[in-house]
């Protein structure tokens, strides 16, 4: 368990680290200015590639902040004695399984089960085509 919880203490220091690089509130002022103005755009070309990359950034830190959230959980339960268990049949996770992804938490037959289920509850669209008079 000792090997288990180095790698997750250096999985959650390279988030966090790459969290920092990403920035937080500083890079949505590198874009905005000090007070949320909008810098002049020589164009609406260079407008529309400035907000995707806010929104690129905005991506990419919900990702890694998901991430620390999940390796601290996982480290949670390491300390708990419930690493490795997965939360939804109380059956032991894959060794495998947990060398890929140790802050994982499900087995793979629950995750399956829980990926098939949220795709069925999804909303469907439902084209309407125009009625003819």
């Amino acid at each position: 368990m000792d090997g288990i919880r180095k790698r997750l203490e250096q999985d959650l220091r390279t988030a966090v680290g790459r969290l920092r690089q990403v920035g937080g509130a500083s890079a949505l002022e590198d874009l905005l200015g000090p007070r949320g103005e909008h810098w002049a755009f020589a164009d609406e070309v260079d407008e529309i590639q400035a907000n995707e990359w806010r929104e690129i950034g905005f991506a990419t830190r919900e990702l890694l902040v998901d991430r620390v959230n999940r390796i601290t959980a996982a480290l949670e339960r390491l300390d708990e004695g419930e690493y490795g268990v997965c939360v939804e049949c109380g059956e032991t996770i894959a060794s495998a399984r947990l060398r890929v992804m140790p802050e994982v938490t499900t087995c793979v037959r629950c995750q399956d089960r829980l990926e098939r289920a949220s795709r069925h509850l999804e909303p469907i669209e439902v084209e309407v085509g125009a009625e003819d008079d």
